[in-house]
């Protein structure tokens, strides 16, 4: 968690996803193999005769040949596509009068398709029941050639924080499988490192996810990069794109 004088801070936002998701915790971060056939002609030979054989591999997709993912992050689609978005985090907390941990209400939020205004993905708390199964928030139809940019801020003392977002400044962060996080992303051991978030990490500290997925990591409260607050863990989406 972090912490200011009234409060301590923390979620994450993830990110992007190409393919039919099993179950309601999202893709499977287990790496896809190649898969093939081979197939013998004739099935019955004489002896001294060798029959023709025919194979063939087909290598699994990755996110890389259905978008451009552009740092800090931005998504553009290649072609026409479909997107079902999730939330694996929404951290951001505070502390009642009695010291208990509370849950800040936080939004998510995308601009897509050339439009000049943002939708909202998400406008909850991280014990809303959809983010804790991680189910599908949103379903978005984006267009092939226009860019995704992603956004996120907090509600607390009657009024919005800073919306923080793709266009500007390196707040929001995409990474796809095999990836390095930025530095200020806690190692997967690190106690300071999200719950939600280490399922999505390796124990070498490299994203773990799906191959067609892009995981966006956003800082809702802080901006000096040397701050120890400046985690990158504060609002946490999972975007799983398919043909349209």
């Amino acid at each position: 968690m972090k912490t200011k004088p009234t409060a301590s801070l923390g979620a994450v936002l993830a990110v992007v996803a190409l393919a039919t998701v099993g179950g309601a915790s999202g893709q499977s971060t287990n790496p896809s193999i190649p898969t093939g056939s081979l197939t013998a002609f004739p099935t019955v030979v004489q002896t001294g005769t060798k029959p023709t054989l025919t194979w063939g591999i087909n290598y699994p997709s990755v996110v890389e040949d259905f978008v451009t993912v552009t740092p800090p992050a931005t998504v553009t689609p290649k072609e026409n596509l479909i997107c079902d978005i999730r939330i694996l985090g929404a951290g951001v907390t505070t502390q009642d009068n009695y010291g208990k941990i509370v849950y800040i209400r936080t939004a998510g939020k995308l601009r897509y398709n050339g439009s000049t205004s943002w939708s909202t993905i998400f406008d909850g708390k991280n014990t809303d029941t959809i983010v804790q199964q991680q189910g599908i928030i949103k379903t978005y139809s984006v267009t092939k050639l226009k860019p995704m940019y992603f956004g996120g801020q907090y509600y607390y003392n009657n009024s919005w924080s800073t919306f923080y977002t793709s266009l500007s400044g390196d707040n929001v962060r995409t990474l796809v499988n095999g990836s390095t996080p930025p530095p200020n992303v806690p190692d997967y051991n690190a106690p300071s490192l999200e719950s939600f978030v280490r399922p999505y990490l390796d124990a070498s500290g490299k994203v773990k996810i799906g191959p067609m997925d892009v995981i966006v990591f956003m800082e809702l409260t802080h901006t000096d990069k040397s701050d120890i607050g400046y985690d990158l863990q504060d609002l946490v989406m999972l975007v799983t794109f398919r043909k349209s």
